[in-house]
């Protein structure tokens, strides 16, 4: 049977994406704190077109806007972790990274009543020792790799990585990947940045053109394959503007007319261990 799952989700970095990378001056903090304005936009599209979506969430966020955080928590929509601090795992050490899994779970379990089951990393940047952190701690899919577009995978642990040897693959693990990629994030279209070692990133995108780019995505996963997920990367602070929720919005009914399914990760997940049962079963027959 035909399924094309479409999973639409929010990294809510509120403010702790500035900080993490030293912007802590009023303007860029300011424009971490637009996802106030953006977080009910965002939630009310979603309600009219009875769409659930995830949204990963630093314990930074968490405890630095509660109501926002509740009010899609409220909602239905599922909560995944983003560490608490918005540092990748890549820049600490183990012990830190540790304590980030931790501590982001205390705040989602606390404002959820449950852990979170599925993980992102901030910046997409993962330690040689998360993947064996997640799985210690409960979480059952990763959402920060990309080695698919249209498929999940089990990650991997222990890769050897060499300059002058080949690639050694290491073992796959329990943990779920389900791939995302830089070309279905709004972030690097939109949004403008000056980072404090004086690189810039230019963003500012035509949504109109984004929107093609995101939606050419889905309908050639509904050409080559009978069944598959795709995922889309958004953050409140940037999507929520007025042309890009006009966007937003206009992906969603493009989608729709595509037969696209929507779904959160968690429930892809589901769909997916289903799918690969399935065919686990078929190849023993």
């Amino acid at each position: 049977m035909r399924r094309h799952i479409a999973c639409l989700t929010f990294d809510h970095d509120h403010m702790s994406g500035f900080i993490a990378r030293g912007m802590t001056t009023p303007t860029p903090i300011s424009r971490g704190e637009f996802d106030l304005v953006a977080i009910p936009r965002i939630v009310e599209l979603l309600a009219r077109y009875n769409v659930k979506g995830t949204f990963f969430t630093p314990g930074h966020t968490i405890e630095s806007a509660w109501r926002s955080v509740e009010t899609y928590v409220d909602a239905g929509h599922e909560l995944a972790h983003h560490g608490w601090t918005h540092r990748p795992p890549a820049t600490v050490d183990r012990a830190e990274e540790e304590e980030e899994i931790v501590r982001g779970n205390e705040a989602i379990r606390k404002i959820s009543g449950h852990p979170a089951r599925g993980y992102r990393s901030p910046s997409w940047d993962l330690s040689p020792h998360t993947i064996e952190l997640l799985l210690k701690h409960g979480i059952q899919y990763d959402s920060s790799l990309m080695g698919d577009d249209y498929d999940c995978y089990l990650a991997r642990q222990g890769d050897v990585v060499e300059l002058k040897k080949p690639f050694v693959r290491g073992r796959e693990t329990a943990l779920v990947e389900m791939p995302i990629s830089w070309s279905l994030d709004d972030f690097p279209y939109f949004e403008y940045m000056r980072n404090p070692n004086g690189a810039i990133q230019q963003g500012l995108s035509n949504a109109t053109h984004v929107l093609e780019n995101f939606v050419d995505d889905f309908v050639y996963m509904t050409r080559i394959r009978e069944r598959g997920i795709l995922t889309y990367t958004f953050h409140p602070h940037v999507v929520g503007r007025g042309h890009r929720m006009m966007m937003l919005e206009r992906l969603i009914l493009k989608l729709l007319e595509h037969g696209a399914v929507f779904m959160t990760m968690e429930q892809a997940l589901a769909e997916w261990r289903t799918w690969r049962a399935e065919g686990e079963r078929r190849a023993a027959e």
